[in-house]
């Protein structure tokens, strides 16, 4: 049976695949589209055939015809921050396993960006979106509204989402790494942070309750985005220098966290009898860390989990008993403070 010329580098037609296969082209596309109405050895054919031609069906006309597209689009602010990594391959394991696949897009800490984005991928089809964070544009939630799709807001906690949402308390955390060092008796904590927003929320949570409790930072370091070992080590260097008599850096995440120590370590400081680390996140590298850092932990593979979860009752039109859930969090006590 003879196929087109390859010299004329056209893509494989949906009829090559039902000549190679010896069936109509109506059978392949309902073999596509619909493969539970048709005998299993005509999908077999059809694939085997697909795979002779390199034929690529056309998915955007089978979500036309089944109103499905399979796709659910992810919003980051980041790739290159592990705090996301672990939920976003968590999601993805969890929605593959129901033949839904994941689209990725990067938007930053910019609510314009995320809004323009958001846009762009509702022109796909997407059966639903998850975002990060709560804090959206007046318009993005407008649009997102009126596109009448599933969604779920990931890592923030707020009684009124979108739709659903998956996350935890920055505020409470904040006030809990503040009881976590009046316990351990320190008086004199610095601050290196990152100035996104849910750190900011973390950070307010802290100093409100540290007022509380009678104990002022000495110094609050910022450090630009992304959050680098080497900022952290470079900002608590400087802070340091400036400030010796600091007996605890807390920072906005383990990565700066790791950068402290390393700071600490430089200059000689026994950790935590002269200088104790907290970190936030209980990275994977947290526990391995020499010394291993005192952090928060969020199970962040089980918030991937949750969130598929909910996005898939909803697509298959199941109630969602509880559409807005509190992970909450873990404080971990380790070698560092």
């Amino acid at each position: 049976m003879k196929l087109r010329n390859p010299e004329r580098n056209a893509a494989p037609t949906l009829e090559d695949v039902a000549r190679v296969a010896g069936i109509s082209p109506m059978t392949v596309s309902r073999a596509l589209n619909s493969p539970h109405l048709v005998r299993p050895a005509t999908v077999a054919k059809v694939k085997a055939a697909i795979s002779a031609t390199g034929y690529i069906p056309n998915a955007q006309a089978g979500s036309l015809a089944s109103n499905r597209s399979r796709l659910i689009a992810v919003v980051v602010p980041q790739i290159n921050n592990n705090m996301f990594v672990d939920t976003i391959q968590s999601l993805n394991d969890s929605l593959s396993a129901q033949g839904y696949h994941m689209l990725l897009c990067v938007t930053g800490y910019e609510a314009e960006t995320e809004a323009e984005t958001v846009a762009t991928l509702l022109s796909r089809r997407p059966d639903g979106i998850v975002l990060t964070g709560i804090h959206h544009s007046a318009q993005l939630k407008k649009v997102l509204l009126q596109a009448n799709v599933p969604v779920v807001e990931i890592w923030d906690m707020t009684p009124t989402p979108i739709d659903m949402l998956v996350g935890f308390s920055h505020e409470k955390i904040g006030a809990r790494v503040a009881t976590y060092l009046a316990e351990r008796g320190y008086q004199k904590p610095g601050l290196i942070w990152t100035d996104d927003r849910r750190a900011l929320q973390r950070k307010q949570g802290l100093l409100d309750a540290l007022t509380a409790l009678g104990i002022n930072p000495l110094v609050d370091t910022p450090v630009q985005l992304p959050a680098l070992m080497a900022r952290g080590r470079e900002a608590s260097s400087q802070l340091l220098e400036q400030h010796p008599d600091v007996d605890v850096l807390v920072c906005s995440s383990d990565t700066l966290a790791q950068g402290a120590l390393m700071a600490a370590q430089a200059r000689g400081l026994n950790i935590p009898q002269q200088l104790a680390v907290i970190g936030f996140g209980d990275l994977d590298f947290a526990a391995a860390n020499y010394p291993a850092i005192s952090t928060v932990r969020i199970d962040r593979h089980r918030m991937g989990e949750l969130a598929a979860e909910q996005l898939l009752k909803r697509l298959q039109h199941q109630t969602v008993d509880n559409p807005i859930i509190d992970m909450g969090f873990t404080m971990v006590s380790r070698d560092s403070g």
